[in-house]
């Protein structure tokens, strides 16, 4: 089991979004994905929360956690989003950055752009590491 773990600052918002798409479009005996920020924050942004509704995705029941060494060590693939420098660093683990925009306190209208961006990143990373639930790579999902 590959687990991808997608983190950012305040893990309320992008890496919430990158980590719930993911494991709506990946196969779940393949991969999954979980989430974490440097610095957590209470609970995932009101919009990102809205906007991921709209796809048919409830992230209300999900918590910020922190990320950590020993969470960061479970994965196959870190891919950070805006943590920069704080994120950790795990020998032979591999790692890309999504260099993407915040969503916190931006209008529904660029929540909605950041959220289909991370759709399409996510999407486009299940599909190039052989990862796709079937009726993903069969062009249905969700």
């Amino acid at each position: 089991m590959n687990i991808v773990l997608f983190a950012c600052v305040h893990n309320a918002g992008r890496s919430q979004m990158a980590a719930a798409w993911f494991n709506a479009l990946s196969d779940p005996e393949k991969a999954r994905a979980v989430s974490a920020g440097t610095e957590p924050g209470p609970r995932v942004h009101p919009e990102v929360l809205a906007a991921m509704v709209e796809e048919g995705i409830d992230l209300s029941a999900v918590k910020p956690q922190r990320l950590t060494d020993a969470l960061a060590s479970q994965a196959a693939l870190l891919v950070t989003m805006g943590c920069g420098q704080v994120c950790p660093v795990v020998p032979g683990l591999r790692r890309e950055d999504w260099p993407l925009e915040d969503p916190k306190g931006k209008p529904m209208e660029r929540v909605r752009e950041i959220r289909d961006e991370v759709r399409a990143r996510v999407a486009e990373l299940v599909s190039r590491e052989g990862w796709a639930a079937a009726r993903a790579a069969e062009g249905g999902g969700v």
